[in-house]
């Protein structure tokens, strides 16, 4: 981190609510827990007392669900801490990093943080962009708020481009387990971040990995925090990633859900294609804030998307159960 760029660098808006009364759908986290979590982090507690550094266990659930060598895997407290410690080891003051707009506000934070300067590009167009003419680049897939996957061809031949020119590709994956494209794990010229707080809507516990090969990957286990996990995150995240019929039901009923939410909200906003578990909405000629309002007066909260670069008439809704789906429709379509 460069300290002379802190001063000019500020905090990024986030969805999220703490509003109780009310159903939150400005955040993207699964509403549902796979069965056992409890109990595998009462049971973790028993190992608390000492510290631990390994996570072997944690590696090797995280590996199988990527598809890579356990060893690529370096653990972090949570997909944010990963995109930290990648943007740490890739980004040296006034280097050129290439990222999405509009796109997770974190990126942009973090490389200014790191005395970089973020070049933002349309999201759509960053694929086309030649790599040689930055320091680094930022993709993510499914792209955070817009929902769309990335091309797989296009991308890997971006990521064939980024190599060639030693550019590095950092690659947030945060709503990727949502589909069923394969990672990019492993993968020369890469880092992946992977979050476990979408999938299996666990924001608080913290916990997510990066993955690197080559020079990346001993750059990542060298500068990582050390106990970079507490013991019962590390237990949660392992048995978590192992759920694979979980992860299999979520995905259909997101899939399911969010085509039914779309068909109903296209006949008042312009809808967003999306692949992950929320939909970008263009209130059009309405006010943002009385789209707000109105969510709000019908019990749910959803995401003020003006935050985001190069959107100025939108909000975000995930996709939730089924019966709070039918409440967020019934407070947007009210008229």
């Amino acid at each position: 981190m460069d300290p002379d760029s802190i001063a000019d660098v500020s905090r990024v808006p986030h969805g999220g609510s703490d509003d109780a009364s009310r159903v939150d759908f400005s955040a993207n986290t699964n509403p549902v827990r796979p069965e056992g979590v409890a109990a595998v982090y009462e049971a973790a507690l028993a190992d608390a007392t000492r510290y631990a550094d390994d996570f072997a266990a944690f590696r090797a659930a995280a590996a199988a669900y990527v598809d890579c060598d356990p060893g690529a895997v370096i653990p972090t407290a949570g997909g944010l801490a990963a995109l930290r410690l990648a943007f740490g080891v890739t980004v040296a003051p006034g280097d050129r990093v290439l990222v999405p707009e509009p796109g997770f506000g974190e990126y942009a934070r973090e490389i200014r943080l790191q005395g970089g300067e973020p070049v933002g590009v349309a999201h759509d167009e960053l694929l086309d962009c030649d790599p040689a003419e930055c320091d680094a680049a930022v993709v993510c897939t499914p792209n955070n708020p817009t929902g769309e996957l990335a091309d797989r061809d296009a991308l890997r031949r971006f990521l064939s481009e980024c190599r060639a020119s030693d550019v590095p590709l950092v690659a947030d994956e945060a709503f990727l387990d949502f589909t069923d494209a394969p990672s990019l794990a492993g993968e020369a010229g890469a880092i992946v971040a992977r979050s476990l707080t979408k999938m299996f809507g666990l924001p608080g516990i913290r916990a997510g990995f990066a993955v690197a090969t080559g020079d990346l990957g001993e750059r990542l286990r060298t500068a990582r925090p050390a106990w970079a996990l507490s013991t019962p995150a590390s237990a949660v995240g392992a048995h978590c990633l192992r759920q694979a019929e979980f992860v299999e039901r979520t995905r259909e009923r997101v899939a399911s859900e969010r085509e039914r939410m779309r068909g109903a909200l296209a006949d008042s906003f312009d809808v967003a294609p999306s692949d992950a578990p929320f939909l970008l909405l263009d209130v059009g000629e309405e006010s943002v804030d009385a789209v707000l309002e109105r969510a709000r007066a019908g019990g749910v909260v959803v995401r003020d998307a003006r935050t985001f670069a190069r959107l100025d008439s939108h909000v975000r809704v995930a996709v939730r159960r089924p019966h709070e789906n039918d409440l967020l429709l019934d407070a947007l379509l009210e008229r």
